[in-house]
């Protein structure tokens, strides 16, 4: 079986899906979640699995945009091994899901604001190429930094004051 590749996507294209993706972790913001968003595309570049943050509304730890993307895409796709595909997250990936795109065989990550308490492709740890890691993932943060720090900042500054509303 021949081993597909990731479509290789322009800055211009990872920009246009990031922008679509922070739009949703607004919505995401105001219904109570932190607003993180993700998107995994097929070789073709086509979305075949979407998720956001779940953890409140579902009491669940592994609420996460990357799980709930990587979940959907699964069924979608039919199989667990995701060399050829793209994942695109409005922040960085934490250890859990660093490690949950590792197993999976993402073929390449790109991702906005950086963690650098919990991220695990760079921010705290970098999950990607340690030397315990069985697959390397092509890997690029900082797309549209600003504008998903601009979103996590305001929101977890109105939960700190008590705010309902992102």
């Amino acid at each position: 079986m021949k081993n597909k590749q990731p479509i290789k996507l322009d800055l211009e294209k990872v920009e246009k899906w990031m922008k679509l993706l922070l739009r949703r972790a607004e919505v995401v913001g105001i219904e109570g979640e932190v607003p993180v968003s993700a998107v995994i595309l097929n070789e073709q570049g086509r979305c075949i699995g979407y998720g956001h943050n779940t953890r409140n509304r579902k009491s669940d730890p592994l609420g996460h945009a990357e799980i709930n993307a990587l979940k959907q895409a699964c069924l979608v796709k039919d199989d667990w091994r995701f060399n050829e595909c793209t994942l695109i997250v409005t922040l960085e990936p934490c250890q859990m899901c660093a490690g949950a795109l590792i197993q999976a065989r993402m073929g390449q990550v790109f991702f906005g604001a950086r963690d650098y308490k919990r991220g695990g492709l760079g921010g705290s740890i970098d999950l990607a190429n340690h030397r315990s890691a069985h697959h390397h993932m092509k890997v690029k943060g900082g797309i549209l930094e600003e504008n998903s720090k601009k979103i996590l900042e305001s929101w977890f500054k109105n939960k700190r004051i008590g705010n309902k509303v992102f």
